[in-house]
């Protein structure tokens, strides 16, 4: 990668002399070493690792830093403008760069620099004062390196945040795509290698949430940093209704409870835990959950689809459903609404209640006695039906939701 960097004012006010700059361009070698066998020994990040090939590149690059300052350095005051400093820049903002991509911080290569420039001034002046270079000029030789330096660890920053972010900004581009492809149900193998690409860790299970998009943000402050997160493009989803998805590694068997917990007050839809490359089911669910209002969050409680299977199940032909509840009470379909609402309610907690006298009337607030009655009056419309399991089994899903008292409960409609 090439990087174009400003160019600093020309350093050139030292003007070394031929035989002072060949004394210390004869000495690079050694001084290369020596900086290297410093920053092995002082920075504990580097020990270990500048060994053998690796070793003799960065002696190189040392050795190509340092004459690059020594070519600065021995420029005349009437010379060409122009300086090698741009390449040493590129190449400090390279190095930036790899730490970033090794996963280290710039803590240990600034360390290094701080190291390198005590070393090489230390070598430096030996030499430049043998030479007989004026104190003075001396002392601007000091100045110049440390400025030196300090331009290549800049560049070097640059480099290292460059990389994270870019690091960062595809890793998300990565994680979008990610949960893009197993909200749609991609293949395994493809979503292993999105994974991968992203830097994802595999859970074992995934539970999508589906809430408002205010909620996405505090729901991530609580829930573990693996978590992923969509409000764009979700299938099945108009974008009008700002809902977003949180797929949550791993909260499956008793981790669930915990999981509810943590997304109280953010009026959320929580769907079962799947195999984390089937976690379109658990998506799937939470949508249709949230379409059908089951449990109608409030501001506390989320709705946990396991709760609510049957409603799921009834919910999935609503048409079937109002079919079947007008089959079943065709019979109370001659009769006044109220009538027929009222019957069919007690019809419902019959069954539910398994004929238990007392325990309908509790459910319905009213005496034993009229329990009986109504019964009579079933018993009368429906005869010999009414002990019949298959027409139990009918009455049970038909009459689980039954609709409130002014819509119709027999005669084509739910």
């Amino acid at each position: 990668m090439s990087v174009r960097f400003p160019e600093p004012d020309p350093p050139a006010r030292l003007g070394l002399d031929e035989q002072a700059a060949r004394m210390l361009r004869d000495r690079l070698p050694l001084l290369a070493e020596r900086t290297v066998t410093a920053i092995t020994a002082e920075v504990p990040s580097y020990s270990g690792t500048l060994t053998g090939q690796m070793r003799e590149k960065i002696e190189n690059a040392v050795q190509i830093a340092l004459g690059t300052f020594l070519n600065l350095m021995g420029r005349s005051q009437d010379g060409d403008p122009s300086t090698p400093l741009t390449p040493a820049l590129e190449a400090a903002y390279a190095l930036g760069s790899g730490e970033a991509r090794a996963g280290r911080s710039m803590d240990a290569l600034l360390a290094a620099y701080r190291v390198g420039a005590r070393v090489a001034w230390r070598e430096m002046s030996t030499t430049t004062v043998r030479g007989g270079l004026p104190a003075a000029t001396v002392a601007e030789f000091a100045e110049l390196l440390f400025a030196y330096i300090d331009e290549l660890s800049a560049a070097s920053v640059a480099g290292h945040a460059d990389e994270l972010a870019s690091e960062g900004r595809a890793r998300r581009r990565n994680l979008e795509r990610l949960t893009q492809l197993l909200l749609a149900g991609e293949a395994e193998e493809e979503l292993r290698g999105r994974a991968e690409r992203a830097d994802w860790p595999l859970p074992q299970t995934l539970t999508v949430v589906v809430l408002p998009r205010s909620g996405v943000r505090p729901a991530l402050a609580r829930l573990e940093p693996h978590a992923l997160d969509s409000a764009e493009d979700l299938p099945g989803v108009a974008a009008a209704e700002e809902l977003a998805v949180l797929l949550v590694p791993d909260m499956h068997a008793a981790r669930r409870a915990h999981l509810l917990r943590m997304l109280r007050g953010l009026r959320a839809v929580v769907g079962p835990a799947r195999p984390w490359h089937r976690a379109a089911s658990s998506y799937q669910r939470a949508v249709r959950a949230h379409r059908l209002g089951l449990g109608r969050p409030g501001d506390e409680e989320p709705v946990d689809t396991e709760r609510h299977l049957t409603g799921l199940l009834l919910g999935t032909d609503p048409e079937g459903l109002a079919d079947l509840r007008a089959q079943v009470l065709a019979p109370l379909a001659a009769l006044p609404p109220a009538t027929a609402h009222r019957l069919a309610e007690t019809l419902r907690c019959w069954v539910l209640h398994q004929g238990r006298r007392e325990h309908v009337a509790a459910a319905l607030f009213v005496h034993p006695q009229t329990v009986r009655y109504r019964m009579g009056q079933l018993r009368e419309l429906y005869g010999d039906r009414l002990d019949d399991p298959g027409t139990i089994l009918d009455l049970t899903v038909a009459l689980a939701f039954l609709p409130p008292p002014g819509e119709p409960t027999a005669g084509g409609g739910a």
